[in-house]
């Protein structure tokens, strides 16, 4: 097996992304310490205020039960205003956590200010932390909507697509179409509904740990096909949780096939699962698939509109968003690769440079020469709001990039959007 080239970009990429995750579970563990000083000193508080309650209570009975006792009635009435006076204090004095926040520095920092903890870390942080801990998956629809009305607008003569759909998850309406319900070719766009039918059918987060051996029926299949790879090696012992990535950000199909079997025992077997999906997600009508890569063939097709429902659900299963919306990622090291392999999804890094508004969380490319370039993404304006766009038909990768930058500057920020001139970059994406 060749060794895997890897750029200068993507190494310096996966440094910066690494320090980002340091500084980012730093922060976090600061925070965490400081939190569990607010609950402590919020117990106390707590406790502090159980007491001085039954004092005054206390008071009150010994007063109203020595009524006849005047030295004891005198002395009883002190004693209550100066605990309503202690009272008065703890009501005056403001949050109780101000306090603690006074003194919530940590050695070597500076004291930190009465703000919300989480300003100091940025928006961007803060989502991609969330996502890498599971914590959030995304904000797609139950049932997603993808047909055009009234208000639908038509796609910008600047898109070269033939196929496009943007759809508003807040709304959950189609604000722009062209062609998005004519029959297309998916290529390895049909890696979505792998890792979601894969995900679906896993048992639980604690199977990405599981091993599946690369086989040498899936390496001939792939090599017989013209397909991507990640390089697995024939033999090699391989984490479930790398076959995710495999299957996105190169668009393995070693990867992908190993998945399949891994999941069904056999590629036919889980195709019939990844029908079963398009029924139960509505779709079946309009998409079918024949194999889990996207390899060409006339009986494996589907929509615009239908990768759009596909990328709804994907987005709402945490496994599939992580994959789906990781810009590099280094599989597990085995005896074949001691260092592991370093992979990237090049339409987020590209991408990512060229969108002026907004935010593109995930996206999966594909291309075939039937469907030429087509990609499927989700992302999320400035206000937060979700879209899913999905195009196909463009003549280059750089192409499809570009259409999906149009399609989501236009609707992000309709005041400033500019009819763009598109670069003649041409050219098919790395790993379609």
């Amino acid at each position: 097996m060749p060794d895997i080239y890897i750029d200068r970009e993507t190494v310096e990429y996966e440094e910066r992304r690494k320090a980002r995750a340091l500084r980012r579970a730093e922060r976090a563990r600061k925070q965490k310490e400081r939190e569990k000083r607010i609950k402590r000193y919020m117990v106390i508080a707590a406790g502090s205020a159980v007491i001085v309650i039954a004092a005054v209570v206390s008071l009150f009975f010994l007063l109203s039960s020595h009524k006849k006792n005047t030295a004891q009635t005198a002395d009883t009435a002190e004693s209550a205003e100066n605990v309503q006076v202690d009272i008065t204090q703890t009501e005056t004095s403001g949050d109780v956590r101000e306090v603690l926040y006074e003194d919530a520095d940590i050695a070597g920092e500076e004291t930190v200010e009465r703000t919300p903890l989480m300003t100091e870390i940025s928006e961007e942080e803060i989502r991609q932390a969330a996502i890498d801990n599971g914590e959030i998956t995304g904000i797609g629809q139950q049932r997603l909507n993808t047909q055009p009305d009234e208000t639908t607008a038509g796609v910008s003569a600047a898109v070269d697509s033939g196929y496009a759909i943007l759809v508003s998850l807040s709304d959950n309406r189609v604000v722009a179409s062209r062609q998005a319900n004519e029959r297309m070719y998916p290529a390895s766009m049909t890696k979505v509904m792998t890792v979601l039918v894969a995900a679906d059918h896993l048992g639980g987060e604690q199977h990405l740990d599981d091993i599946f051996t690369m086989t040498q029926a899936i390496e001939g299949f792939s090599y017989e096909n013209g397909c991507s790879n990640v390089g697995f090696s024939v033999g090699e012992r391989i984490r479930v949780e790398d076959l995710f990535y495999g299957t996105i950000l190169p668009s393995g199909a070693d990867a992908a096939m190993g998945l399949a079997e891994y999941i069904a025992g056999d590629q036919e077997s889980f195709v019939a699962m990844m029908n079963d999906k398009l029924t139960e997600l509505g779709i079946s009508e309009s998409s079918h698939f024949t194999n889990c890569v996207g390899i060409y063939d006339d009986d494996h097709y589907s929509t615009a509109a239908d990768m759009a429902v596909i990328m709804n659900a994907a987005i709402q299963n945490p496994v599939c968003l992580k994959a789906l919306s990781a810009h590099t990622y280094t599989t597990t090291p085995t005896s074949y690769h001691p260092d592991g392999i370093m992979v990237s999804n090049w339409f987020l890094r590209r991408i990512e440079d060229k969108q002026e508004t907004g935010t593109v969380v995930c996206g999966k490319t594909g291309f075939v020469k039937e469907s030429l370039n087509c990609a499927v993404s989700y992302a999320t304006d400035d206000a937060g709001r979700g879209y899913i766009c999905c195009t196909g038909y463009a003549h280059g990768g750089w192409k499809a990039i570009y259409d999906h930058v149009n399609i989501y500057s236009k609707y992000f920020d309709p005041d400033g959007y500019i009819e763009p001139a598109v670069p003649e970059e041409t050219g098919d994406m790395e790993g379609d």
